[in-house]
């Protein structure tokens, strides 16, 4: 499949093919806890100053303290698990939020609004949810010249031209206060495509090996660096932006 009909797939066809990706995914994986990931400096840091949690497809690589958080995401073999573990969970897509508005203090979103037809849609839904000067976390890949065959693979829609990304979020009044280069997706392309090839064609080994080898690669990931604002991202593949909700301007 290449770029052009992938990203031709309408919102139901690619909804239904991330459901049978990540199920699937899902099943086999263990969880690996937020504690684990090179976000946690951060995100232990904010959490500790908000009750009202929201992690939008976390999967089972959630970034947030798991009790007391709400989760959301399309996969019930995921939720389930953050269920058992004291998540407040619901199944149910990003463009759909079955919450009021103005509910949370911290929300995050990564790796999402990149696999949705309606992005806009979704970074409303996002925002509409945040209060006022609540914090939203989102990550997504860059560049569409970047795409690769790992993009279909695992159901992206889009990759983002940073100058139109950023403007969509200034439109839902989400502001950047700091970013980083993000992504654990090896630099290697043939490292990747091997690793394609053993999950469609072995996939039992491959999630035996990816479950032995998470762990250990989550030792080695680099601490996040942030700056300022939106730093350059000409020849970033990924970024994360930490962005804060504004109020509505008085009229």
């Amino acid at each position: 499949m290449t770029a052009s009909t992938a990203r031709a797939r309408n919102d139901s066809e690619l909804l239904e093919a991330n459901r049978r990706f990540y199920d699937e995914m899902w099943t086999d994986a263990r969880l690996v806890e937020p504690e684990r990931f090179n976000t946690w400096p951060l995100i232990s840091a904010l959490a500790a100053q908000a009750s009202r949690r929201l992690e939008v497809a976390p999967g089972l690589r959630p970034r947030l303290p798991i009790a007391g958080t709400h989760f959301i995401d399309i996969s019930e073999p995921a939720l389930a698990t953050l269920r058992q573990l004291g998540g407040r969970v619901v199944i149910g897509p990003i463009s759909a939020l079955p919450f009021q508005d103005a509910t949370f203090d911290l929300v995050c979103a990564l790796d999402i609004v990149e696999h949705v037809d309606d992005d806009e849609r979704a970074l409303s839904e996002l925002a509409r949810v945040c209060m006022p000067g609540a914090t939203l976390l989102l990550s997504t890949p860059l560049h569409p010249s970047r795409w690769t065959p790992f993009d279909d693979f695992v159901g992206h829609r889009r990759r983002y031209e940073p100058r139109d990304l950023l403007a969509k979020l200034a439109a839902n009044r989400l502001e950047v206060e700091c970013s980083a280069p993000f992504g654990m997706r090896p630099r290697s392309s043939r490292l990747v495509d091997i690793g394609m090839w053993w999950l469609v064609n072995e996939r039992e080994r491959a999630m035996l090996w990816y479950n032995r080898l998470m762990p250990i690669l989550m030792r080695f990931a680099k601490k996040l660096v942030f700056a300022p604002g939106a730093i350059e991202m000409r020849d970033l593949d990924e970024v994360l932006l930490v962005c804060r909700r504004q109020p509505a301007a008085r009229t």
